[in-house]
């Protein structure tokens, strides 16, 4: 039965579900204290990979911390006056590493995941855009062995799980990807994955074809919420209250303060995260390219070259610390001999992770009408038409195409 439906956060994952939501001949309205696609999803890196199924607390990282933390190049940061506030999510992050742990959140986000190109096609369209989507697969290089090999369980984990990983040798990164310099001991090509040649122009077409089919967007800020007899009864903007039949909380990072005003305390964390965009590269490269030793990605984009990479632990409010930024482009320029790094275009994000690198998909546990659809850390373009697909079908009493149990909001009770 069609119900008007309000979806708070007009990022990647509540622009695709308000999508699949409107698909369903549901009334949807879109709220957001920004224009759409102006958060989080303008700037990450643009990977569509069904194969991201690693979650990021693996067995034996605690060994790698402090390593990346003493590296001024490295690709992790903390601000040393915010880390009693992130203890507890890094302490449930650690427990996260639990090899049994760990195979039942890769199984899980290979679920997901991989339906990331299926569920995005019938939205890019209807909105016009399929020009963005390119399925070109990317390549990952090691400049040594030793590091390849110690990542041997997250690749176990992909291979194990259907994700097809082809190895290359030096030449053969070079074949693939000529403009590279350097030498290289060990390079993957996965040719399933692809990526989104502008992730903030996907977001704002989805958004501006809801519109077109008759659903709306509000910018609002929402400061608190109005909760009567056990359901949301209206969302309380700067522009008044604004009742609510049914909400589905797309936050982002704010997602937690609005959780917990619903009755649900979850460990989300802004992880805050860098990118570099060069206009005029001098480059062109013919698909994304990982590397992990410096756990960044290179992307070709429609706005030119991106260079997206770093977790630093600050808080929401922080100010950019843009020497994060600076690291990549050194890097940028250790790759690529030929690029140009004049006037680069820095950006910082913040990733709204939870510990174990699940999202939360589902519904609220103490107020009837509210589903949850949050958290995806690093896979929130991955994962947003998937996400809005099965919020869709939970609404309308479907069954979805796979098990939601691990994602639900009750695993933090």
């Amino acid at each position: 039965m069609p119900r008007n439906i309000t979806v708070l956060g007009a990022g990647i994952v509540g622009a695709a579900t308000a999508a699949y939501l409107q698909r369903d001949g549901h009334t949807v309205t879109l709220v957001d204290m920004q224009a759409p696609g102006e958060y989080t999803s303008f700037g990450n890196a643009g990977i569509l990979s069904p194969g991201s199924c690693v979650p990021l607390a693996t067995p034996g990282i605690v060994w790698n911390v402090p390593g990346y933390l003493a590296d001024p190049m490295g690709p992790l940061a903390v601000r040393w006056g915010y880390l009693p506030r992130a203890m507890p999510w890094f302490m449930k992050f650690l427990a996260a590493s639990n090899p049994q742990r760990v195979e039942k959140i890769a199984d899980a986000l290979r679920a997901l995941l991989s339906q990331t190109f299926d569920a995005y096609e019938p939205l890019v369209k209807n909105a016009g855009v399929t020009d963005l989507i390119h399925r070109t697969g990317y390549i990952v290089v090691y400049e040594s062995r030793k590091s390849y090999e110690g990542d041997a369980t997250a690749w176990r984990l992909r291979r194990e799980r259907g994700v097809i990983v082809e190895e290359l040798d030096d030449a053969g990164i070079k074949e693939k990807m000529p403009q590279i310099g350097g030498r290289y001991d060990v390079g993957l090509w996965l040719p399933e994955q692809g990526y989104v040649a502008n992730p903030g122009r996907l977001t704002k077409s989805l958004v501006a074809q809801l519109e077109r089919d008759g659903g709306r967007f509000l910018q609002r800020k929402v400061n608190d919420v109005e909760v009567r007899d056990g359901r949301i009864a209206a969302l309380l903007t700067d522009a008044g209250s604004l009742p609510v039949e049914t909400l589905v909380l797309c936050a982002g990072v704010h997602s937690r303060t609005f959780a917990a005003k619903l009755g649900d305390r979850v460990p989300l964390e802004a992880e805050r995260g860098y990118h570099v965009t060069f206009s005029n590269p001098g480059v062109d490269l013919p698909m994304p390219l990982f590397a992990p030793e410096h756990k960044f990605f290179v992307t070709p984009m429609e706005t030119g070259l991106r260079i997206a990479g770093q977790s630093e632990f600050a808080g929401i409010d922080a100010e950019p610390n843009y020497a994060r930024a600076n690291i990549l482009t050194q890097q940028a320029r250790r790759m690529f001999p030929d690029l140009d790094a004049t006037r680069p275009t820095p950006w910082m994000g913040r990733r709204p992770s939870l510990p174990d690198s699940l999202p939360i998909i589902g519904p609220a546990s103490a107020v009837q009408n509210v589903w949850y659809a949050f958290g995806h850390g690093h896979t929130g373009l991955c994962g947003g038409a998937p996400t809005g697909r099965i919020i869709a079908d939970l609404i309308a009493g479907r069954k979805p195409a796979i098990d939601v149990t691990p994602y639900s909001v009750r695993r933090f009770a």
